[in-house]
């Protein structure tokens, strides 16, 4: 299936599920949506923080269709679940935002993770969670974000045990993706790095880390969505953890040699 014909199905709310799995070597994206007076603090935010919030396009204010990564995907309807915000909390998951957009909301499409998965498992680097069909391991960490206005806070972190004789390789070939969070942050001890425990995941499932492996561990996309409860905003609208915007460009297109 070609990402287009996902998304119409999607459109329809006939495919409400994550989307992993499907259109195998395209990119996929996280979204984030503000209201335009929050907007341009944001975007300043994400280019302060590029590996743990790259971003691939932003669309509005006035506008709600993508024109770079997913030719005329409509961002209101064209994911199968969203998440919204009040106050910083979690308020619904639903499969369509129509009823709540307003003209000065602002799209903000971040990269993912998948991207440079791929890109791993085609060099031959066995990634646990994928293979035992489990969601990464993500944890919160002691690493301070660079603060914008009223969005600060710290990174999550997901987790990839990697052998120890393809870690350089790893960090390598992720560096090749700067726009889908690019190299680790931090490999072995995660105590370094504000994890007490890395059996108690904060977000994800759980993965064993074997005797010729270390823990290796990369910026990842949960992070705006804990920076958004933090700020608090009175709302805030993002895709539902693994119901992703599946676009048009392929992985390899971000990669940069």
């Amino acid at each position: 299936m070609k990402p287009v014909e996902l998304r119409r199905i999607i459109s329809k709310s006939e495919f409400i599920k994550p989307t992993a799995g499907y259109c195998n070597g395209f990119v996929q994206a996280n979204l984030v949506v503000l209201p335009s007076e929050y907007a341009g603090d944001f975007e300043k935010f994400c280019e302060k923080n590029p590996k743990p919030c790259p971003l691939l396009e932003v669309v509005g204010p006035g506008k709600h269709h993508t024109s770079k990564i997913a030719k005329g995907a409509d961002l209101l309807k064209d994911i199968p679940k969203y998440q919204t915000f009040i106050d910083g909390k979690p308020d619904k998951e639903i499969s369509d935002i129509t009823d709540l957009y307003k003209e000065d909301f602002v799209f903000f499409l971040l990269g993912c993770s998948f991207s440079f998965e791929e890109a791993l498992m085609n060099s031959g680097i066995y990634l646990r969670h994928v293979e035992e069909k489990k969601n990464v391991s993500m944890y919160n960490t002691n690493i301070d974000l660079e603060s914008v206005g009223i969005f600060s806070g710290k990174m999550v972190v997901s987790m990839r045990p990697i052998k120890c004789s393809r870690i350089v390789d790893a960090a390598l070939i992720c560096s090749k993706f700067p726009s889908v969070h690019g190299a680790p942050i931090h490999v072995g001890d995660p105590s370094q790095i504000g994890i007490s425990d890395i059996n108690a995941v904060d977000y994800g499932d759980s993965v064993a880390v074997l005797p010729d492996e270390l823990p290796v561990f990369w910026p990842c996309g949960v992070t705006p969505q804990n920076v958004l409860k933090q700020a608090k905003l009175p709302f805030a609208i993002t895709h539902s953890p693994g119901y992703m915007l599946v676009c048009d460009i392929k992985n390899e297109d971000l990669r940069i040699d």
